[in-house]
């Protein structure tokens, strides 16, 4: 009898010790498509180089510029971006004297267009947190236009970039990312007006983006 009794209490205390040791399913952190085509929407705000040109001509050297373009990533992290933004505003022409910039009163709005390419790579800290670098080159379009001029002056430049920041996944088929990103385009200004009076002739800077992207 004892024997049975101590056999008896050996089974009941051996079904949960093998019930705890049975593996548990766990999902999987990385859901990510081999390659996912993932629109987004930009916007940036942008201190230019050529500071004291866009502070005589719009009161100060920050502006915004707003964009979207298509993102191609790959589940090994590298990843492709084509990106077409915009900055248009109006201001005043003006002269530089003695280190200060004056204007003139006259309407002058200028128009920049770039179209940039980046290719970088994307690493997983956590399942939802992605930090990211990249470089790229791009094509800045550049337009002024003034009521005494005898037409729009219009040129184009290639410029290079390099980006740098952190995405974050908010949802199954939504993430949003800060970046910094830092772009040198030469040559455009320069040639006249108050950037040639300042020496100014890259129309780069350094930008703050935040965008909105879709897709996994």
């Amino acid at each position: 009898m004892r024997v049975l009794i101590a056999l008896l209490c050996t089974a009941a205390l051996a079904s949960p010790v093998s019930g705890q040791t049975r593996p548990v399913a766990r999902p999987a952190l990385n859901d990510t498509p081999g390659l996912a085509l993932r629109p987004f929407v930009a916007v940036a705000l942008e201190q230019f180089t050529a500071d004291q040109t866009f502070e005589a001509v719009f009161g100060q050297p920050f502006q915004p510029t707003w964009g979207g373009g298509l993102q191609l990533a790959f589940r090994s992290g590298l990843y492709f971006d084509v990106t077409v933004s915009r900055f248009q505003k109006t201001g005043q022409r003006a002269f530089f004297h003695d280190g200060e910039g004056f204007g003139l009163g006259i309407p002058l709005t200028v128009k920049l267009t770039p179209i940039e390419v980046t290719i970088g790579a994307r690493t997983r800290a956590t399942s939802r947190v992605f930090p990211y670098l990249g470089a790229g080159v791009g094509s800045y379009r550049y337009e002024e236009t003034s009521e005494f001029d005898d037409g729009p002056f219009e040129a184009r430049h290639v410029g290079y970039l390099v980006v740098g920041g952190v995405e974050v996944r908010v949802g199954r088929w939504f993430a949003v990312s800060g970046d910094v990103q830092y772009n040198r385009v030469p040559g455009i200004l320069g040639s006249g007006g108050v950037s040639q009076e300042t020496g100014e002739d890259d129309l780069g800077g350094v930008a703050g983006r935040f965008r909105v992207i879709v897709g996994r």
